[in-house]
């Protein structure tokens, strides 16, 4: 099983402390953003002390690393075209930094209509990604299927496919599967998750998955909201979820956790992660629900 979660990069250390922190979780994968989600600043790949980070990894046996570009970057709206060029130029460089850092797939929020309608949004977008994609790029931009929270698009498989079939440079798309996302969705993930990928396989190809998300989920089914929650806490529950983990026809894809840090209570800003844990539980495929109190009393 190839498993990991969301872990930082920042200064000093960059990637040498991504590497050392998804190492304590006892992880072979991790995903990283290459600066603050929330904003398009970021410092020159010379800066991530990329060859110390990527000796570290090889010694800790992580073979797998996940990119996810910002949030704020929405190449689906129209509403504001003069925003797109500096959309487009900031992923341009995304690409170049998540070669550099030996990225494999980057995890990508399609964006959202704001309005407009999905189809002019889908089309702008797979228009803007063949302007960003170049034949010379090694990552691959990994589409994320949504929860349909607000404008996205990108919140069904047909969504997505319109992506590809509008994008001329469709070599270079793969796409994310968020198990929280595609239950707040609508899909039935909890009960019947082959149905869920077979319906997958026909619109676009189990091939096409290069990544899962793999997180539990705050809401009921089809909510359309987007609130993680840790493996096993919440709707999905831990039985469907450990069953994507250790699917046969996704064994060679990443499953990268995204859940939320245990904390002690609603004055607690911090908290603590629970990835580590999550991890074991994944590897033995047994459910602890004595584990968040355990993590606290640590």
């Amino acid at each position: 099983m190839i498993i990991g979660s969301h872990v930082a990069m920042k200064a000093p250390k960059m990637l040498v402390g991504s590497a050392e922190e998804a190492h304590s979780y006892d992880a072979n994968a991790m995903m990283i953003f290459t600066g603050a989600p929330q904003n398009t600043r970021r410092k020159d790949v010379s800066e991530m002390r990329i060859d110390e980070g990527k000796k570290l990894l090889k010694e800790y046996g992580i073979d797998h690393i996940i990119g996810h570009a910002p949030y704020i970057i929405n190449l689906g709206n129209t509403v504001k075209p003069q925003n797109l060029p500096f959309a487009i130029e900031f992923m341009q460089g995304e690409m170049k930094r998540s070669d550099a850092l030996g990225i494999e797939a980057i995890s990508f929020h399609p964006g959202a209509h704001l309005g407009q309608g999905p189809d002019v949004a889908l089309k702008q977008i797979a228009e803007a990604l063949d302007e960003i994609i170049t034949p010379e790029q090694k990552v691959s931009i990994a589409i994320e299927t949504m929860a349909g929270k607000g404008t996205e698009v990108g919140i069904t498989f047909e969504q997505i496919a319109q992506i590809f079939d509008h994008c001329q440079k469709n070599d270079k798309l793969s796409v994310t599967m968020d198990t929280c996302h595609m239950s707040d969705a609508g899909y039935d993930i909890k009960n019947d998750f082959d149905g869920v990928l077979n319906e997958f396989d026909h619109i676009l190809g189990i091939d096409k998955i290069s990544v899962i998300h793999l997180n539990d989920s705050k809401n009921e089914q089809g909510s359309h909201k987007d609130r993680h929650d840790d493996i096993g806490f919440g709707t999905i529950g831990f039985d469907a979820l450990n069953y994507v983990a250790h699917h046969s026809q996704l064994e060679n894809v990443p499953k990268i956790m995204e859940t939320p840090y245990v904390k002690k209570d609603e004055n607690d800003k911090k908290g603590v992660p629970a990835f580590k844990e999550e991890i074991q539980m994944l590897r033995t495929e047994t459910f602890d629900p004595d584990m968040k109190n355990k993590l606290m009393q640590k």
